[in-house]
Order: structure tokens, then C-alpha cells, then sequence
């Protein structure tokens, strides 16, 4: 009876779960929480929703806890650049099949991990064309632009030599040759799936010796905070391209109807950890408020900058008009202008002020404040590859931040690279 019985109610439970199984509303949740599957979608196809989620599931089904994440991500991404630089979405891949990015493991004998193949099953990044989806940086004679690679070639640029072994390309910029790799192994002090920028070591003679910046810690952390900046309006859109400038909105300061904010930017293609040189960018925007009356128009004369490291060293920079230029403002007018900096530390920070005078009475002159801003560069991991001697007893180390033209001098001790772009600083 008691055997009976179990088998008895078994059935029943069995029967009532398969009922369960079968009942098509209770299907949409999972439809919509893991494959993103809208009403509307789901009535286009003509499919149950237990049969939408069996479809998706037999696709996509190894990527259940990335793709929503990474479709969302795309789909905002996307919605974006149509308002603000369509043109951008033209150059996108249409997604790859399973049995690619297999034969692609196969080739380059190593696995692509999960969320970046999820990504690439939905684009495989783009056309190696200007602009580049993975941002872009300007200055005077310096210009970056990076694409987000195909998985073909980024396969094409899978790297095996010492201080690279296992990592492979997912950006590349065509006017600097600058890569962001992906870590497919732990190795040569990286962790597998790690993201970062190459940095030689330059007071060495060892080309394996390369230091990493690291960008982002997955795929899919590294991207989807990306799209998050780029949406957010966080990373501005000019002429048509996405700059990667962060800005700190705390970082605003007003007098006298003139609003003065910040946005900086690191650049690792022109920073070194050995010797220690951090790149940066800033853009500063100036604009007069739009209901200011016609007599507070003025024009820049000049400007003060107090410049402190991560030592607390200060360095006092004063100089006429900036970038050369001695800008007007009036009501509603907005000005805007690029310079940059390098610290021998990995942060610092500036502050100071602009000195105007009135247009219609220069002997009125006035101090507009600059908000203090911060630069820090991203985290690093130095490289454990065995090297030469170390040139380190070369290098005058300093406190503050690196002068142009003694870099220069230290450059020529060190017997490195020319530095790709002259850094006229504090401007």
C-alpha cells in the first residue's frame, strides 16, 4: 500500500507539474527577464512564450546570465547614437553564429570567455572606419580614435610572444596602432578576462617588459559601463564623435554670471609607469549666463593655475589669454577649449582663476574662479617579466609635475622613444 501510494501520488505531482510546465503565461517572465522578449515581439513571431523561450534558450541558451545585460546595453547604445551620430551605427557587424567564434577558439587555441562571445553573437563589432565606437581623444597634434574589433580580426592580432602571451586585441586605432587587449589567461601578472592598455616599460631594454593599465575587469563590466557613460551624456558627442571626457559634476563654479566646468581625460598611449609620466586632457568650458545684461560683456586677459600632486608639491603657472586665444563672452555665448598636463604622480589636481575686463570699460577687471578638478589614472599592474638592469638610477625623479622641456633631457638619458605629441601645459 505504502509503495502503492508513492507512486500514486508521484504521478499526480508529476501530471501537475507537467501541466504547469505547459502553461504558456508562465513562460512570459522568464521570455522577458533573460532574452528581453517584449509583447509586441513576441506577437510578431506568432510563438507561444514557451515557445520563444525554447527557441532562445537552443540559440543563446549558454549565455542566460549575460545576454540580457549585454542586449540592454547594445539596444541603449544604439538608440543613442541614432539621435546624436547615426552615421556610427552604419559601421556596426551583424552578430556571429556558434560555430564561428568555435572555429575561432580553435584557431587561435585558446577560449573566448562567455560574455564576450554573448557580444559578439549580437555585433561582432564594427568596420574599421572613423569614428571608432570605443571613443575618441584630440588635441593639437595627437588624435585617437578606437574601433571595436571583429572577432576575426582581433583573432588575427591573438598575441603568443613574451609580455603579451594569451591576450587579444578587442580595440585598435588606427592613427596611434593603440590596442585594448583581453586577458584569456592568467599570466604574466594578469588575470584571465582582465581588459587593459600595454605600457613598455622604458627604463628597460627588455621589449617583453610591458605594464598594463587596467580598463575594466570582464567584457561585459568593461562595455556595459562604457554605454552607461556614453548615454548618460556623461562622455560628450563632438562632431559626430563619442570623448571620452569624465566630468565631475561637483566640479562647476560661478562668479559673476560666468560658469567655468571641467571634463578630463587620461590618455595611456602617451603615460608610462616606468618612467612614471601621466597623460592628461582637460576640456574647459566657460559660458555666460543667458539673461546677463549687455555690460557684463568681457574678454579673457589671462590666466592662473595652482597645480598640486599626489605629494602635495605645488607648482604656480600664470600666463596671458589661453591656447593663444583671448575669448569674448556675452549673454548665452558658451566657449570651449582643450588642453593638458603630466604628472611624475599618478594623481593630481589644479584650480584657479581667469582674469577678465568689462568691453565697454577695460579698466574693470575681475577674477573668475576655476573650479578644482582631479586627475587619477587608471589602476596599473607593472610587469613581472624578467628584465635587463634597470635604467631607474638614469631617471631625476621629481616631486612635481614633469616639465616638457626636462622630460625631453630625460628622455635623451634614458635613450626612449620621442614622446608622439608636445604637451603645451597649464594653457
Amino acid at each position: 500500500f505504502i509503495i502503492f501510494f508513492s507512486f500514486f501520488s508521484c504521478s499526480l505531482l508529476n501530471r501537475r507539474f507537467n501541466q504547469l510546465c505547459n502553461h504558456d503565461p508562465l513562460w512570459k517572465w522568464p521570455c522577458q527577464k533573460y532574452w528581453l522578449v517584449s509583447e509586441d515581439k513576441k506577437a510578431q513571431k506568432n510563438r507561444s512564450w514557451k515557445a520563444t523561450f525554447t527557441d532562445y534558450y537552443m540559440d543563446l541558451g549558454r549565455y542566460i546570465h549575460h545576454y540580457a545585460k549585454l542586449k540592454a546595453a547594445w539596444d541603449a547604445l544604439k538608440a543613442y547614437l541614432g539621435e546624436h551620430c547615426p552615421r556610427m551605427i552604419t559601421s556596426l557587424k551583424a552578430g556571429v553564429q556558434e560555430e564561428d567564434l568555435n572555429a575561432i577558439e580553435e584557431r587561435i587555441g585558446a577560449k573566448l570567455p562567455d560574455d564576450y562571445r554573448c557580444s559578439l553573437r549580437i555585433h561582432n563589432g564594427q568596420k574599421l572606419v572613423l569614428p571608432g565606437l570605443m571613443g575618441s581623444m584630440a588635441l593639437s597634434n595627437h588624435y585617437r580614435s578606437e574601433n571595436l574589433l571583429d572577432v576575426d580580426t582581433a583573432a588575427g592580432g591573438f598575441q603568443r610572444r613574451i609580455g603579451l602571451n594569451r591576450c587579444l586585441p578587442i580595440t585598435f586605432c588606427i592613427h596611434t596602432g593603440l590596442s585594448q587587449y583581453l586577458a584569456l589567461a592568467d599570466i604574466e601578472a594578469r588575470c584571465r578576462n582582465e581588459i587593459f592598455y600595454q605600457c613598455p616599460d622604458q627604463t628597460t631594454h627588455n621589449p617583453a617588459a610591458l605594464d598594463m593599465f587596467i580598463t575594466g575587469t570582464s567584457f561585459s563590466q568593461w562595455f556595459t559601463s562604457y554605454v552607461q557613460h556614453v548615454v548618460s551624456g556623461d562622455y560628450p558627442i563632438i562632431r559626430d564623435q563619442i570623448f571620452r571626457y569624465e566630468h565631475d559634476k561637483d566640479c562647476v563654479a560661478t562668479t559673476d554670471e560666468i560658469t567655468i566646468s571641467v571634463s578630463t581625460s587620461f590618455l595611456p598611449e602617451l603615460s608610462s609607469i616606468h618612467p612614471p609620466h601621466y597623460f592628461f586632457t582637460y576640456r574647459i568650458r566657460m559660458e555666460m549666463a543667458k539673461n546677463a545684461l549687455p555690460e557684463k560683456a568681457c574678454q579673457l586677459d589671462s590666466r592662473y593655475w595652482k597645480i598640486t600632486n599626489a605629494k602635495g608639491n605645488v607648482e604656480e603657472v600664470q600666463g596671458p589669454g589661453v591656447v593663444g586665444d583671448y575669448p569674448q563672452l556675452r549673454a548665452g555665448r558658451v566657449y570651449e577649449y582643450t588642453s593638458c598636463t603630466t604628472f611624475s604622480t599618478t594623481s593630481g589636481y589644479m584650480e584657479g582663476s581667469y582674469t577678465f575686463h568689462r568691453l565697454d570699460n577695460k579698466n574693470e577687471v575681475f577674477n573668475v574662479t576655476i573650479p578644482r578638478f582631479h586627475m587619477k589614472c587608471p589602476t596599473f599592474r607593472v610587469s613581472d617579466v624578467a628584465t635587463e638592469e634597470s635604467c631607474n638610477d638614469c631617471f631625476l625623479h621629481d616631486d612635481d609635475s614633469t616639465d616638457t622641456d626636462e622630460y625631453e633631457e630625460r628622455r635623451r638619458v634614458l635613450d626612449m622613444p620621442n614622446p608622439p605629441v608636445h604637451c603645451p601645459r597649464f594653457t
